[in-house]
Formats: structure tokens, sequence, C-alpha cells
């Protein structure tokens, strides 16, 4: 994600914040957050709210402490008034919705590592973002892994076969390094797999080249291990020619912090911030009691 777009999207959900008086609790407006959020129908909005309730559910939390419903008066004309359902989100709930969200949008992405946090400096939000990239580019290359390894299964390929697929695969993507010297020239754990300590951008070449596997091999019916190997030695080499093209080779790259210490860390800050940002059970001020 770009820069500039952090920038501006930082700024927005900024301004969208309120604090419930007397209780210094943060909250945001469904209504808010739902432009913010870039969903133009309430009716869509209210559909991943729900989605996030269930999801609060499922963890055992009480839903009443961070979705809470209010209705605002809105003016619709001249002088004149209309009261809205409204829905009254903690930083947990926002969370919540943003993990329920339209991944494609870029507002859902930045929301889901801003309410993430605690803190809302722009530069741990730039690091984190970095960080949710990576742990999404190696979700979707277990995921391209897993279809590989079932879709050449059913044509005469075992799960050793599919492990010396993969390796002969790294070999053409490192220049000639196996897995297991790749393991070793970044300090791998023997029964770690290499892919959690890669930069994202070569976890997204892995998943490139996979990808790319999986589409010929069901668009030109291939079978056999020798065949599928050869498919996936050409594609990881393409990958790599577009690689080292743009002066990146990915031997060279230095190794990454383990993603299993970053998922215990996410799943951390996600009861962190839990605690301590309940709404009142009875909020004062007349409107919202």
């Amino acid at each position: 994600m770009k820069k500039e777009l952090i920038v501006q999207l930082h700024q927005q959900f900024d301004s969208l914040v309120q604090v419930v008086p007397d209780y210094d609790v943060e909250f945001w407006y469904a209504r808010d957050l739902q432009v913010a959020l870039g969903y133009d129908r309430w009716e869509n909005f209210k559909n991943v709210i729900e989605k996030a309730i269930t999801s609060c559910q499922t963890t055992g939390v009480n839903v009443s402490d961070h979705f809470r419903d209010v209705t605002k008066m809105v003016k619709i004309g001249l002088g004149v008034e209309r009261s809205i359902e409204d829905i009254m989100l903690t930083r947990y709930a926002c969370y919540l919705i943003a993990q329920n969200g339209d991944p494609r949008k870029d507002q859902i992405a930045f929301a889901q590592t801003y309410f993430a946090i605690q803190t809302r400096k722009q530069e741990i939000i730039e690091e984190r973002i970095r960080l949710q990239e990576r742990l999404q580019a190696r979700q979707k290359l277990k995921e391209s892994e897993t279809e590989l390894s079932k879709n050449i299964y059913e044509r005469g390929v075992d799960d050793q076969g599919f492990g010396r697929i993969r390796s002969k695969g790294d070999t053409a993507l490192f220049g000639g390094n196996s897995t297991q010297a790749m393991k070793n020239r970044l300090g791998v754990p023997e029964h770690r797999p290499l892919a959690d300590f890669l930069p994202t951008v070569t976890i997204a070449a892995k998943n490139l080249a996979t990808e790319i596997t999986n589409h010929n091999v069901q668009q030109n019916d291939l079978y056999g291990e020798p065949h599928i190997t050869n498919e996936h030695v050409q594609n990881n080499r393409s990958v790599r020619k577009m690689l080292v093209e743009r002066g990146i080779k990915p031997e060279e790259l230095p190794p990454e912090e383990d993603l299993k210490k970053l998922e215990r860390r996410v799943k951390s800050d996600e009861k962190q911030m839990i605690k301590g940002t309940e709404l009142p059970k009875k909020l004062t001020g007349g409107k919202y009691e």
C-alpha cells in the first residue's frame, strides 16, 4: 500500500474517533465507518456488521460491550430532521468489521491494521501494514500449494512427489540453491517451512509460480511427476527472470522475522484490544440512554 494512501486514510480514520463523555472510551459510529470503508449502501455494510457480531459471539465476548445500537437525528432538509439507526463501535468491533469486510478494498486493508493496535502513530501503522501484507502473502501461498497438492494427486503424484516438485521449483527460483541450501543460508530451523522466513516479495513470487502451475496442469491436462515437475520448474525460472530483470535476486535477500512469532504477536494484540475498550453498560447524556 502506497505511503500517500496510508497518510490519507490515517487522517480520515482519526477524524472519525469519538469519546464517551466521562468514561474516556473511544468509539466510532457505524454510519461514519461505512463511508470510510468504501461502502455506498447501509444495507451492504450492515451485512458486514452482522458477520462481525457473529465473530464476536464466537470468541465468547459480550456483544453489547462492543456493539451498541443507538438512534441519531440527521437533517434531511431546511430545519427538518429524522431519526436513523446507528451503532456505536469499539476499537475491537471495528477490527472485527474490517476482518469481515471486502479484502479487495484498500480501506479495509488499512482498517485491519488501524484498529488492531492501540497506538495510532503512523510509522507503527505502516510497519504493521507491511506485516499484514506478508501474512496475507503467506496464506495465499499455503492455499495455492494445497490446491496444487490436491490437483496433482489426482494426476498420479503422491505427497512425496509433491515435495520433490516443490523443491525443484525452489531450486529454479533461487538460482540453483535448493530448499535445504536456502534454509541453511537463512538460518531456518530444520522442521520449519522456508516460506515462513522469506520476505513478502519472495513469498509472492513462489505463489505466482505455483498459481501458474496449477492453471497449466489443468489447462494442458498434465499427468505424472516428470511433466508436472518440468512445468513447475519452467514457471519458477520465468518468475525468477522477471525478478532479476528488476534487480531482485531472491537468494540474496535477507531473512525476515519468523511468521509464527508474528502471528502470536497479532493474537496478543487482539487480546489487548479487547481489554479496557468496552462501552459502559449505561451511557449518560440523554440521547444514548
